[in-house]
């Protein structure tokens, strides 16, 4: 079974877990399926805004598909979440991502 059959199987028990969600979307771009992983950081991140680490990985999808200004976006909002929680290490790395688009 692979993960995604895992994680989707564990899902069936509680599709609102967005630690399972989080994993499923990061399953999702390892094996190229950007669509499919970007539908479930932004169902996620609707649901939880507060969810940090989505953001980041949200934004370089966004990236990779030449969608800078989206990502930007996505960062811009992270950096607020990440702020709002007091995770400088999360509100650093949303920075810096988002610095290196805009340059």
């Amino acid at each position: 079974m692979s993960r995604i059959e895992k994680l989707l199987e564990y899902m069936k028990l509680n599709d609102k877990d967005s630690f399972l969600q989080h994993a499923l979307a990061l399953e999702y771009i390892k094996i190229g399926d950007d669509e499919k992983a970007r539908s479930l950081f932004n169902e996620l991140l609707l649901r939880e805004p507060s969810y940090v680490g989505s953001y980041y990985h949200l934004g370089k999808l966004l990236e990779r598909v030449g969608n800078f200004d989206k990502a930007i976006a996505i960062y811009t909002r992270g950096m607020q979440e990440a702020k709002k929680a007091g995770d400088n290490h999360a509100y650093n790395e949303l920075q810096m991502a988002k610095e290196d688009i805009e340059e």
